[in-house]
């Protein structure tokens, strides 16, 4: 495994109905590395997003969708999600800011 660092930990947020409706809650959602564990993402979120204490994170690891292309049969790459739950006291997160 190798030596994964905090600013490599969060890849993208993810922009979804859900995702953003979950956001009234203090819920994010990111794309995290797929090798990252729930404390260097905690870790990360921390660091990156000044005024953020994450309260808990929940992971879940998405295999890739099957493509063809003629006969050829393959896989997308697969992913990791984290949505992060940020205490009552934190501040909240501006991925947008103005949203």
């Amino acid at each position: 495994m190798a030596d994964i660092k905090y600013y490599d930990v969060i890849l993208k947020p993810v922009l979804t109905e859900k995702s953003m409706s979950g956001m009234s809650e203090k819920k994010y959602t990111f794309l995290v590395h797929p090798e990252a564990n729930k404390s260097q993402i905690k870790e990360a979120v921390e660091k990156l997003f000044e005024g953020a204490k994450v309260a808990r994170v929940n992971t879940m690891n998405c295999q890739g969708k099957k493509k063809r292309r003629g006969m050829i049969v393959g896989r997308t790459s697969k992913t990791k999600k984290a949505i992060v739950q940020l205490t009552e006291d934190s501040k909240d997160i501006e991925i947008y800011p103005g949203l």
